[in-house]
């Protein structure tokens, strides 16, 4: 049963209230702290993203097509369509000899509001590339060219890119194949469904390689985590908590969303795996949820929490920024 872990009041008053679920999991898959159910069974969304360019990069990916680390860091990402975000995959994509015509994620507003005014300022279109999911878009087609299959029909589960990746992802987060699920994700592509458990496992083993048993993957593993944890404004974008929280900490604390309120964190060199999600999947909620999770588990420093509550003060402004209510931890 999920609980309650947020109430948002106004004037003295709860107004909403938000439920969820959160769990901590070592690389032994021992339960550090939960709230809630540890075992909810839900979609992972794009937070799988770490783990869905293993094949690509354990099979020698970033030295064919020379992708730096900045760029590995963007084929996981779920980036806000900034500039540099944008000139990144149109990058990556000339590495590869293609052209935008072959990303297949869809059309969508970038997540940055300052980057889609600028596009319209400018007179001109919002185009595939700054959707937040194009960066793993590129490597999965970077993937079907290094197994000499086509490219077209990549976003299909029974493409045989897909089908490598699907294996790839139970492999991580150690969920037998016969028992991960998936659906289809926002951008198009199987999106797996699994427990939040398992969830938290895999960003253990990512939060430290040498302690994952992740044997022949390990360097792999080695390669993503560094890549988000020098590079966290590529793998989100400015303004967000994603980048506010490796910020805040130096790197030791690796941040990934997922749409609908999934959400994943990895303590590099920490041995410990994070997940969560917000039952009515509110975008709104996981800043405050972010920080009262690391709060919990004490993994902040005195100075660091304070340096992400200056960011992100726990209540709630009118729109003459009055101060009319607050954000309140139920946990």
């Amino acid at each position: 049963m999920s609980e309650i872990v947020l109430h948002y009041t106004r004037g003295g008053h709860v107004e909403n209230i938000h439920r969820g679920d959160m769990v901590a999991v070592n690389t032994s898959g021992e339960i550090v702290g939960s709230v809630g159910n540890p075992q909810l069974t839900m979609f992972w969304r794009s937070a799988a993203k770490p783990f869905q360019a293993l094949p690509f990069v354990k099979n020698g990916g970033l030295e064919k097509y020379n992708i730096t680390e900045e760029e590995l860091a963007l084929l996981v990402s779920s980036h806000s369509g900034e500039e540099n975000h944008v000139a990144l995959v149109r990058g990556i994509l000339a590495k590869l000899g293609l052209d935008e015509s072959y990303l297949e994620c869809g059309i969508v507003r970038p997540m940055s509001g300052k980057a889609y005014k600028k596009i319209i300022a400018a007179g001109e279109k919002v185009l595939p590339v700054h959707n937040a999911c194009s960066g793993k878009h590129s490597q999965i087609l970077a993937l079907a060219m290094m197994l000499g299959v086509p490219t077209e029909g990549y976003t299909q589960p029974d493409h045989e890119a897909q089908k490598l990746i699907f294996k790839h992802v139970a492999m991580a987060s150690k969920v037998p194949e016969d028992k991960l699920e998936i659906g289809i994700d926002g951008c198009g592509v199987p999106v797996f469904y699994l427990p939040i458990y398992n969830m938290a496992l895999a960003y253990a083993r990512l939060s430290t390689p040498q302690k994952g048993n992740w044997g022949d993957y390990e360097d792999a593993a080695t390669k993503i985590c560094n890549a988000m944890s020098k590079y966290p404004q590529i793998v989100s974008g400015t303004g967000r908590i994603d980048l506010a929280v490796p910020e805040v900490t130096k790197g030791r604390i690796i941040a990934k969303i997922g749409s609908d309120a999934v959400y994943c964190l990895a303590v590099k060199d920490g041995d410990l795996g994070i997940s969560f999600k917000i039952e009515d999947g509110s975008f709104a909620a996981i800043t405050p949820m972010v920080i009262a999770v690391l709060k919990y588990l004490d993994l902040l420093t005195k100075e660091e929490a304070a340096a992400l509550d200056e960011k992100f003060p726990p209540v709630l402004k009118n729109h003459r920024g009055e101060i009319i209510g607050t954000i309140e931890t139920c946990f």
